[in-house]
C-alpha cells in the first residue's frame, strides 16, 4: 500500500476518535417503520418526520432512534412536557 494512503488512513482513525471535530448540519434518512417508511430530516438544528405522532408532538420514535445512532453528533431533542393529568 502506498505511504500516502497509509497516512490518510491513520489521519481518518485519529479524526474518528475525536467526534467533537464533526458538526452535522443536515441530513435526510428513510426509517423503515413497522407499518410504513418515514422520512426524517435534520436541518437548521431542527427535526422533522412524516409520521403522524411527530406532527402532534414534534418528537417521535423515528427521530429518537436516529439520535441514538448518531449519539453525540446531533443535538438531543427536548422531550415534550406532559402534566400529571396527561395534557
Amino acid at each position: 500500500m502506498q505511504s500516502s494512503i497509509i497516512g490518510k488512513i491513520e489521519k481518518a482513525r485519529r479524526y474518528a476518535a475525536e467526534p467533537e471535530r464533526f458538526c452535522i448540519e443536515g441530513f435526510t434518512v428513510t426509517v423503515r417503520g413497522d407499518n410504513t417508511d418515514h422520512r426524517v430530516e435534520f436541518a437548521d438544528e431542527a427535526w422533522s418526520c412524516t409520521c403522524g405522532f411527530f406532527a402532534e408532538w414534534s418528537i417521535c420514535s423515528h427521530t429518537m432512534a436516529i439520535e441514538r445512532v448518531l449519539a453525540g453528533l446531533v443535538p438531543a431533542q427536548p422531550l415534550p412536557f406532559v402534566s400529571a393529568t396527561g395534557t
